[in-house]
This record gives structure tokens, C-alpha cells and sequence, in this order.
């Protein structure tokens, strides 16, 4: 293990043996088998540790565990406690998406503060292959299916080359000190689910599967290095960018095939999602002037040309509330769960609740200001109207309107947040699951 782990190193140039390492340590087993092996390997390892305080006395017995570690080993210990939950409830992120932004935040600061280049994350072949799985699940380009890269900025991966299994092993040989996480036993969680269910099943019908997902994807990178060349000659054939404008030339353009997946990598890079690309792409024949956006940036459809600006107008921002978040407090304070729709549920009254059918949602759904030409179907009627209408229809004064919210799911307006919600979302006979957001302020 110890000389696979060094040559590793050494093949995918992840760093130099006299070079210091920051070393990301939770103290389970993955992370302090990587400890083990640098400190063996006689690497130079700095730990940090991250406390998110989501399992009360256990990750509090957590921090305690890697301090003494370290203090015995002489090692340079750096920890650090977070308010998780209300970073995430401030975002309307889900609590992964919060403890991940919070880590790698305070390991570049760490880093910059101690001189180190590189930080090591204790990621394995299985967690390639659940990335792998979960990336498929939710949908992606070739890059995700690349999975999890050995090297990825100041990220280095030196444990990718084993699996759980090897690892366990390893740690059982040594023996290696580790505490066990209880929530990696939580299926509500889609990895551990994946974990689990889905990859034993897979290994039943091929015993090498973890194997055989990291070779795939190692042939798919050299494939995808292949494609991202022709994206990038293409992108300089059809566009011209200054500091604050991308102009992309719509007749050559339409000329890439395939076209889809041409705008779609050209876009990314913008951060329009793929539903929209595809509507972007419908637009391309159309009249002059429609617009989109993502969370940073603007696309005016002109009549020979694509124009991309960056957003810069507060009236233009962009909130999302992902499918676990519990509570959001910005643009609004609100709560967010989800219920069965049994036959004792009712939908309040109260404008400032919306009972939506959940599973008729594309999370994250987004939270903006209403823009001119937004339509809907209001709760009650089979046609659909114009948002100004409405606005007028329902006597908003001028403040009202400049003061509106709307709720999306892409590019359906769900929700026109306090006053009425959309009848394509409605609970009707057929909803299993009711996803139920409050006003609270």
C-alpha cells in the first residue's frame, strides 16, 4: 500500500516529497489512512481539521480525536468550527453544498496563511464511482463523467488510486486509528444511498465494478481532453469577447454540428443551465430581443447575434432553494418542507403559503424579480396571462409590483410569492408529495 500510494504520487505529479501538504482530516477512516501514509511515506503533512457542529457531542469528539492524533505525532494541527446550519439556511443550500463551500473557503485561507500550495482530500476509487453514479443520475456533459480528477487546482487526490475495500484493509493490518461518522449511515443522503443499494447490486452483475468505473472514466478524460480541444476552436470561430461582452456570431453558429452540444459547452461557461441552453437554442430563429439569465450573467438574442453581459444590476439576482433546504433568508425569509399528500391534508388559506405538487419541480428553483414579458397560469383559470396583467387585474400599486418576487422552476414561473401560485403546479388529485413554502416575513 505504502509504495503504491508513493508511486501514485509520483505518476500523476500531485506534489513534490519536499514540499508541505495540507492534509484535510475528519478523522474517519479514509482521511487517517492518508495521514498514516504520509507520515510513513516521510512527507511533511499539516492537518485541518473542520468541525460543522451538525452531530452535537460527536463531532465535537471528532475534533478532540485528530488534536490528540496529531499532538502525539507532533503534527501542525489547524481546526476550525462553523455555524453550518445557518450558512446553509441563509443560502437556501442544502447542508453538503454548505459544509463543502465553508471547507475549501477556510483551506485557501489556510493555505495562503501558511505557506502551503496544495491541500489533500482523502477521495477513493468509491467515491469516484459514487460521484460517477450521481453525476448520471442528475445528468451531465463528458466532463462529469470523468468523475473525480487526482489533481484539480490546489486539490490533490492521492488515495484515488485504492478502493474502500484496500483501505479498510489496510487499516485493520496497521492497525490505523479511526472514528466512525454516523451520518454516512443516513440514507436520506443520495450518496449513502447509491452506496448501499445501488453499487452491491452492480458488483453482483461485476465484482471489479469500482475498478472498472475508474478505468472508464480514465479513458473518458483522454476522450474528453480530445473534445474540449474542438469546443475551444469552435467557441474562437464563432466568438469575440472583450472584458465586459462575449458576442457570438449566430450565422456561423448554426453552422456546428451538432449544434446542441456546442451551445451547451459554450454556455456553461456563463453558467446557463441546459434547459435553458435549449431554449436559447429555439430562439436562434426567432424575433430579436428575448433574454436570458443565469445566476451571473444576461444573453440578449439580437437579430445576427448572441450578446452575453455580466450582471451587475441587484434588480437581476438570482436566489435558489435546493431540494433538501429547510429555510431560506434572503430575498425572503421563508420555510420550506415536504409532506405526503394524504387524504387529511388541506391547503391553507393563507396567501403567504404556497402547497406546490413537488414532484412536478426542477430544483433548485429559483427565487428573482419579475421581468417584463413573464406570463403564467394563475391558480383557477386555463389560460395563460401576462404578469403586468396580472399585476393590474389585481390593483398592485407601483411599489407592489417593484416589490415582487417570483418563484421558478426553470423557466415556469411557480409562485408569485405572497399572491397567487401557478395552476400547472397545483395539488390536485394525482399529488403524492406537497412541497409547502412559508412567508415568514
Amino acid at each position: 500500500m505504502l509504495e503504491t500510494f508513493k508511486d501514485y504520487i509520483e505518476k500523476e505529479k500531485l506534489f513534490l516529497p519536499s514540499q508541505k501538504i495540507l492534509l484535510g482530516v475528519s478523522g474517519g477512516i479514509d482521511s487517517m489512512v492518508m495521514l498514516d501514509l504520509f507520515i510513513m511515506a516521510g512527507f511533511k503533512p499539516l492537518v485541518a481539521h473542520c468541525n460543522f457542529r451538525l452531530r452535537g457531542e460527536e463531532s465535537d469528539s471528532d475534533e478532540d480525536f485528530v488534536r490528540s492524533f496529531c499532538r502525539e505525532k507532533r503534527i501542525p494541527f489547524y481546526s476550525k468550527r462553523f455555524n453550518t446550519e445557518d450558512h446553509a439556511g441563509t443560502l437556501g443550500i442544502s447542508l453538503q453544498m454548505a459544509a463543502r463551500e465553508l471547507r475549501y473557503e477556510w483551506f485557501n485561507e489556510l493555505m495562503n496563511e501558511i505557506n502551503t500550495q496544495f491541500v489533500a482530500i482523502a477521495h477513493n476509487r468509491n467515491d469516484l464511482a459514487e460521484t460517477f453514479l450521481i453525476n448520471i443520475c442528475r445528468g451531465t456533459g463528458i466532463k462529469g463523467l470523468t468523475g473525480i480528477g487526482s489533481k484539480s487546482k490546489n486539490i490533490v487526490r492521492p488515495l484515488l488510486f485504492a478502493s474502500r475495500e484496500e483501505i479498510e484493509n489496510f487499516a485493520a493490518e496497521k492497525p490505523v486509528p479511526y472514528r466512525e461518522d454516523s451520518s454516512n449511515r443516513d440514507v436520506k443522503y443520495h450518496r449513502n444511498r447509491i452506496r448501499k443499494y445501488v453499487i452491491p447490486e452492480m458488483e453482483n452483475i461485476n465484482p471489479s465494478f469500482i475498478s472498472t468505473v475508474y478505468e472508464n472514466t480514465q479513458r473518458i478524460k483522454e476522450a474528453a481532453e480530445v473534445y474540449m480541444q474542438s469546443v475551444t476552436e469552435k467557441f474562437h470561430m464563432v466568438c469575440r469577447e472583450s472584458e465586459n461582452e462575449a458576442v457570438l456570431n449566430i450565422e456561423k453558429l448554426v453552422q456546428l454540428t451538432p449544434l446542441s452540444l456546442y451551445l451547451y459547452e459554450f454556455m456553461k461557461k456563463w453558467n446557463f443551465s441546459p434547459n435553458q441552453v435549449s431554449d436559447i437554442m429555439e430562439s436562434l430563429n426567432s424575433a430579436p430581443g428575448k433574454r436570458f439569465f443565469s445566476p451571473t450573467h444576461r444573453l440578449v438574442k439580437d437579430r445576427s447575434h448572441l450578446i452575453v453581459t455580466p450582471l451587475d444590476n441587484e434588480e437581476e439576482r438570482l436566489y435558489y432553494i435546493e431540494e433538501d433546504a429547510d429555510r431560506i433568508d434572503e430575498p425572503l425569509k421563508m420555510t420550506i418542507r415536504i409532506t405526503e399528500a394524504g387524504e387529511d391534508f388541506r391547503i391553507p388559506s393563507d396567501p403567504r403559503i404556497a402547497c406546490l405538487d413537488a414532484d412536478k419541480l426542477l430544483f433548485p428553483l429559483i427565487i428573482r424579480k419579475w421581468r417584463k414579458g413573464d406570463y403564467f397560469q394563475p391558480l383557477g383559470m386555463s389560460g395563460m396571462k401576462k404578469l403586468s396583467d396580472f399585476f393590474v387585474d389585481n390593483k398592485f400599486s407601483l411599489v407592489e409590483k417593484e416589490s415582487a418576487w417570483i418563484l421558478a422552476s426553470g423557466n415556469k414561473i411557480v409562485w408569485v410569492a405572497g399572491h397567487r401560485i401557478d395552476n400547472r403546479f397545483r395539488i390536485s388529485p394525482h399529488t403524492h408529495r406537497v412541497l409547502i413554502i412559508e412567508i415568514k416575513e
